[in-house]
């Protein structure tokens, strides 16, 4: 199979199949989500996530989200903080949770923090990739560091040759808007969250933590 794969013009679960022996040897790949392309590994493969580093020239110091299939995974990897229904509303969507980490998640995945930022992106591919992994994928934006984030593969041509495949999905979106990516939001604090990036859901996401009684942590 060719190194760029139309999601389009395959059956879900044969691209699914592809995807995950990919990540299971190792190897990094591009794939679509609710918002922008990102690049994805295996979370628990140390080696992969350097990989998605050095791919990316990010700097070690920045973390790096991961992304699961459904609800209960999120309590797998982090300390949850919110109700259930409330997680549920927030999550498949645009948004990123940030609560502090379980000891399950491999320790050298961001070293220098406590927190995990954990996504369920609302797009059947990657949650399916993920849910067939039984692991999370270490998810980042498929662009070199500090550079504009892309919906379409095209725009990120430059990695294709540092990616073991390429999931294309067409044009994700077509305004500046759909370039935000995930709003994310730090919940590792009960009762209160602060924003850490605004991304292309942040009204709605504060309008739903302050139906929930969350109020905006001030504290620095």
């Amino acid at each position: 199979m060719n190194r760029i794969v139309k999601v389009s013009e395959n059956e879900l679960q044969e691209l699914v199949s592809v995807a995950v022996n990919s990540l299971k040897a190792g190897n990094i790949i591009a794939v679509p989500t609710d918002t922008i392309y990102g690049i994805a590994g295996l979370v628990q493969n140390s080696e992969a996530v350097d990989r998605l580093y050095s791919i990316k020239n990010r700097d070690y110091s920045k973390p790096v989200a991961i992304s699961v299939a459904d609800i209960s995974d999120v309590y797998r990897w982090g300390q949850v903080t919110v109700p259930q229904a409330l997680l549920s509303k927030l999550l498949p969507g645009p948004v990123t949770t940030v609560f502090n980490r379980t000891s399950d998640l491999n320790p050298e995945l961001n070293p220098k923090t406590s927190l995990v930022g954990i996504r369920i992106p609302d797009h059947e591919f990657i949650r399916e990739v993920a849910r067939s992994c039984q692991e999370p994928l270490a998810l980042t934006s498929a662009n070199i560091s500090s550079a504009q984030s892309t919906l379409r593969v095209e725009e990120f041509e430059n990695l294709w040759p540092k990616l073991d495949k390429v999931f294309d999905d067409g044009m994700l979106g077509d305004t500046f808007h759909s370039r935000q990516g995930s709003t994310v939001v730090d919940l590792s604090k009960k009762g209160v969250y602060k924003i850490i990036r605004d991304g292309s859901s942040l009204k709605s996401t504060v309008q739903l933590l302050s139906t929930y009684g969350l109020t905006e942590d001030d504290t620095s």
